[in-house]
C-alpha cells in the first residue's frame, strides 16, 4: 500500500474554490488550474485529470514531471517540491513473462489466417440480413422499440456515436418497405415506425453535421409520414428539417418549414403545436423580427399549458417542461446576443436567463445534451451580461456535461462561449474555463 501524500491533500484543501464560495479546490478545479497555468506560462496543453491527482494524494506517483510540479508550487503557495510531499522514488519497470509470449503465440497458432485479416474486415457479416417475406405486427413492434432505444441514446450521448448502427438498422427497415409483402391493415403503422426511425437518424446526422445524410433520411421520414398519413410523425419531422435550416442559417426557409407543418394544425397535439411554436420562435429570433419572436414564445407557452401527457406520441416525450424552457430560452437568447447586443432590453435578457436556468435544473441525466447545451447558453448570456464569475462556474458544469456526449452542436456553442469569455480572460476562473473548452472540442 502507498503512504499517501497528505501535503498535497492539505494544500489543496487550503486553496479556496474558483467555482464555488466558502467551499476548498476539488482534485478537477486544482487540475483545471494546473492545465491553465501551464498553457498561460509554458504555451503546452496540460493533461492533468482529476483521477492523476487522486494518484499524486494518494501516494501512487510521487514525483510529477518539472512543469508540472513547478504549476503546483505557484498555485499552492509552496516554496519547494518537498513541501507538496513530491519526493523522488525508484520505479518499478514492467516484466513480461515467458508465459505471456507464450499465450500470445498460442493464440496466433489457433486463429490461423484469421489472425492476418484485417480487424475491418472480421466486422462485416459475410452474410446480408434479409427481410422477412411478409410484414407482421411483431416486426413493427421492433421497429419502433429500436427507434425509442437509439432516441435515448441519441440525447443522452449525442448523435455522434452510434449514427452507423441506427444507418444499418433503417437500411433494414426501408427493406421491409421494399421487399416484404405488407397486409393492407399494417401499411400506416409500417411506415410511420419507418419514419420514426429514420427521423432518429436523421437528427441523430445533423447533430453530428453530417447534413447532407441528414437532408436525405429527413427527406425518407418526411415521405414516410405522408404515405402513412401520419399527421403527428409530419408536424415532427418538419420541426426537426426546421431546427436543422436555422442551424445551418437559413432560418428563411426554417420559417417555411415550420408554417408548412401548421397547416391543419387543428390535426396536431398542443406538445406539438407547441413544439412548433418554439422553432418558429427561433426563426423569427434569427430573423431580426423581435415582436414576431416574442409573440411566438408567448403561443408556445399557451400551447404548452394545455398539454395532457397520454395524448402525446412517443417521439414527444421528451418535450417537457425543461424542454419547452430549453427551446424557447434559445430563441430568446438570439434575440439578445445575435440581434441586440450590448443593447439589449433588459426584459429579453431576464426572460432568457430564467428558462434557461430552469431547463438546466430540470433536464435529468437522461438528456444530459440538453442540459449542457442549455447550461452552456446560460452562461454564454451570463458572461455577454457582464458577470464573468457567474458565468465561469454555469459554463463549468456545462462543460463536465458536455464532456459526456458525443455532439458537434455542443461543441460549437463551447466555442461561442470560449469566445464571449476572451475579454475576461485575465482572470483565474474564466482561464480555467476556456482551459477545459479547448480540452473539450480537442477531445
Amino acid at each position: 500500500m502507498s503512504e499517501p501524500n497528505l501535503l498535497l491533500q492539505q494544500a489543496r484543501e487550503r486553496l479556496p474554490s474558483p467555482g464555488v464560495p466558502g467551499e476548498h479546490a476539488s482534485r478537477q478545479e486544482l487540475a483545471d488550474l494546473v492545465n491553465a497555468w501551464l498553457y498561460e506560462n509554458r504555451n503546452r496543453q496540460g493533461g492533468l485529470t482529476q483521477e492523476y491527482v487522486g494518484k499524486l494524494e494518494r501516494g501512487e506517483v510521487r514525483w510529477p514531471n518539472r512543469d508540472y510540479r513547478e504549476a503546483f508550487r505557484t498555485i499552492l503557495g509552496a516554496e519547494r517540491d518537498r513541501d507538496l510531499g513530491f519526493t523522488r522514488s525508484r520505479r518499478a519497470t514492467s516484466v513480461v513473462t515467458v508465459a505471456d509470449v507464450d499465450r500470445k503465440g498460442f493464440i496466433r497458432t489457433a486463429l490461423g489466417a484469421v489472425a492476418a485479416v484485417p480487424l475491418a474486415d472480421l466486422a462485416l457479416p459475410a452474410q446480408a440480413i434479409a427481410p422477412p417475406a411478409v410484414v407482421h405486427p411483431s416486426d413493427i413492434a421492433e421497429l419502433r422499440t429500436i427507434a425509442n432505444v437509439f432516441t435515448t441514446w441519441d440525447h443522452t450521448y449525442g448523435g455522434c456515436l452510434v449514427r452507423e448502427a441506427v444507418a444499418g438498422q433503417l437500411r433494414f427497415a426501408v427493406g421491409l418497405l421494399k421487399q416484404s409483402r405488407c397486409p393492407a391493415k399494417l401499411h400506416d403503422p409500417l411506415y410511420s415506425a419507418v419514419g420514426w426511425l429514420a427521423h432518429t437518424a436523421a437528427f441523430m446526422a445533423f447533430d453530428a453535421y453530417a447534413h447532407d445524410d441528414a437532408r436525405k433520411m429527413f427527406t425518407l421520414a418526411l415521405t414516410c409520414a405522408e404515405q402513412a398519413n401520419d399527421w403527428h410523425l409530419r408536424a415532427k419531422v418538419l420541426s426537426a428539417m426546421a431546427r436543422q435550416a436555422i442551424w445551418c442559417g437559413d432560418p428563411d426557409n426554417g420559417l417555411t418549414l415550420v408554417e408548412f407543418a401548421m397547416v391543419r394544425a387543428d390535426r396536431l397535439t398542443p406538445g406539438e403545436r407547441a413544439m412548433l411554436r418554439s422553432a418558429q420562435a427561433r426563426a423569427f429570433a434569427k430573423l431580426g423580427r423581435v415582436a414576431e419572436a416574442w409573440r411566438a414564445v408567448e403561443d408556445a407557452d399557451t400551447e404548452f399549458g394545455r398539454i395532457c401527457p397520454g395524448e402525446e406520441k412517443p417521439w414527444m416525450r421528451y418535450y417537457d417542461a425543461a424542454q419547452h424552457s430549453g427551446d424557447t430560452g434559445h430563441a430568446l437568447f438570439d434575440l439578445v446576443i445575435d440581434v441586440h447586443g450590448p443593447s439589449v432590453d433588459r426584459r429579453y435578457l431576464d426572460e432568457a436567463s430564467t428558462r434557461l436556468a430552469g431547463a438546466v435544473a430540470g433536464h435529468t441525466a437522461a438528456y444530459v445534451r440538453s442540459r449542457a447545451i442549455s447550461g452552456i447558453k446560460l452562461a454564454s448570456l451570463t458572461m455577454a451580461a457582464g458577470d464573468p464569475e457567474e458565468a465561469a462556474s454555469i459554463g463549468g458544469r456545462a462543460v463536465t456535461d458536455a464532456g459526456t456526449v458525443r455532439s458537434r452542436r455542443a461543441q460549437d456553442d463551447m466555442k461561442e462561449l470560449a469566445r464571449l469569455a476572451l475579454p475576461h480572460r485575465s482572470r483565474t476562473p474564466v482561464a480555467v474555463l476556456r482551459h477545459r473548452i479547448r480540452e473539450a472540442v480537442q477531445t
